[in-house]
């Protein structure tokens, strides 16, 4: 990092105060252990203590290691500095407009970068393919250090995809395809391997349900997961419950980052209590070990300085900003992240979906007439309370739930544009504006679920093998 003025720091917000410290801390050790001349290591840490000092000036807090600045986190009692402000944690997501969350609002108190549209040409360049819809709408709209993969990716060195799943339920909504839809892309255009992470300890220790039904869930979840087309020569999806056991190393990096974050630091990050249990508190830490290729000695032979690249919902980041400060500290390479909005809830885009909840979503395991049926009857409406006042003034697609369902899945952006302007304009209904999207489920979720009918235990077996992958590095 190089040393900045700090007139330079006063644009800087807390929460990249807080990276520059962290970054400028991490120097500092590596001076240190590299023996550096002393002139250079006391300057260094000069600019250490000045930084801290801009931090404690403008956060009114001492800086604390892996604590991002407290305003800025969103814990899971919803207390926030703004009583406005959005709750956004990795179990709740609300807001009081309809539009849904304030994305860019998001980005500057979480710290990330905008996706924006020099990055988007970059990928394109890279791969040589035209860019997922998810890109180009912005439903992908947030990154951390996507630039450096591609820094990498250039010079002919390669990294790996690590996403996941919380298996609460049986079976999975339309919303939990988003990840994979666009994980599967980027594993075709890049030609990377993949490892997806099942969290059914976490569900244990959250819902109210046995280890072995979160197990089962995991196991059903994976064939869901698995018709979505990855390749399995260059995937490796595995449950907590089953993994952990079975692999050293995937327990030591646990047991590494663990040993890094203080209790405290983890009640701030992630609201937990005093209440909670302490499997809640250790948790976090084996969300973070799939980040570091040593997890995985099977399929990268042993090497640790495999860069990550992690594609998940927004509501996600809290767990990787702890990987991402602690990385350095116990040597591995910071993962990188591309974050997705949230999928909203048929009501309306104030909630993220809920599987407990079979009408807030489609199911993929909905008939064609059960997703008729949700959609005529819980899609929130942008359009107007009458005909006439529809054909006059038009109906709003920002808050329309039915045009938001198709941002994701009607993939012709030429349509999907003809489809904004009449029901801007009014003349396109409301009704009419559903059938649209009727007409793109159905088809879609049978697909799926054809595909999942052909997805035997054996080839969950197999993809779920600790083995070597189709891939050297």
């Amino acid at each position: 990092m190089a040393d900045s003025p700090n007139c330079d720091l006063k644009s800087l917000s807390p929460l990249q105060l807080f990276e520059r410290v962290t970054e400028q801390g991490e120097k500092v050790r590596a001076l240190k252990a590299g023996k550096a001349p002393k002139d250079e290591i006391d300057a260094a840490v000069r600019m250490l203590l000045s930084l801290k000092l801009s931090y404690k000036t403008t956060t009114g807090q001492d800086y604390q290691a892996g604590l991002p600045p407290k305003d800025l986190l969103l814990i899971n009692n919803g207390t926030t500095k703004e009583e406005d402000e959005d709750l956004v944690d990795p179990w709740n997501v609300q807001t009081s407009n309809a539009k849904g969350v304030d994305y860019d609002k998001l980005i500057v108190r979480f710290g990330s970068s905008k996706i924006d549209t020099d990055l988007i040409n970059r990928i394109e360049r890279a791969t040589g393919q035209k860019p997922h819809h998810f890109l180009r709408r912005g439903i992908f709209f947030s990154h951390r250090d996507m630039d450096q993969v591609l820094d990498a990716y250039e010079n002919k060195k390669s990294f790996y995809l690590y996403t996941g799943r919380g298996p609460s339920s049986q079976a999975m909504h339309v919303g939990h395809l988003i990840p994979f839809m666009f994980t599967k892309w980027l594993q075709e255009v890049f030609d990377v391997p993949l490892v997806i992470q099942l969290t059914d300890d976490e569900k244990y220790l959250w819902k109210d349900m046995t280890v072995e039904k979160a197990y089962e869930y995991a196991k059903e979840n994976a064939k869901d997961i698995i018709a979505c087309g990855f390749d399995i020569n260059k995937t490796f999806i595995f449950s907590d419950l089953d993994y952990l056991g079975a692999s050293p190393g995937f327990y030591k990096n646990i047991v590494k980052v663990q040993k890094h974050v203080t209790f405290n630091q983890v009640k701030g990050i992630f609201g937990f209590t005093d209440s909670d249990c302490i499997g809640k508190i250790s948790f976090p830490a084996i969300q973070a070990a799939p980040s570091f290729s040593s997890s995985f000695p099977q399929i990268f032979n042993g090497k640790e300085n495999i860069q990550c690249l992690i594609p998940c919902a927004i509501d996600q980041d809290p767990y990787f900003r702890m990987t991402r400060d602690v990385a350095p500290r116990i040597g591995q390479p910071k993962p990188a992240l591309l974050h997705s909005v949230f999928f909203p809830a048929l009501q309306g885009a104030q909630t993220k979906m809920s599987a407990s909840d079979p009408n807030s979503s489609i199911f993929l395991t909905d008939t064609p007439k059960q997703i008729k049926t949700k959609i005529n009857k819980h899609a929130f409406s942008g359009g107007r309370d009458t005909i006439e006042e529809h054909r006059k003034y038009g109906g709003n697609c920002d808050v329309d739930v039915s045009f938001m369902y198709l941002t994701f899945f009607l993939e012709d952006d030429d349509r999907l544009e003809q489809l904004k302007q009449a029901y801007t304009s009014g003349e396109l209904l409301t009704g009419e504006l559903k059938k649209v999207l009727i007409e793109t489920m159905q088809p879609l979720v049978a697909a799926h679920q054809e595909r999942r009918k052909q997805v035997t235990d054996e080839i969950v077996k197999q993809f779920m093998t600790p083995r070597k992958l189709a891939f050297e590095f």
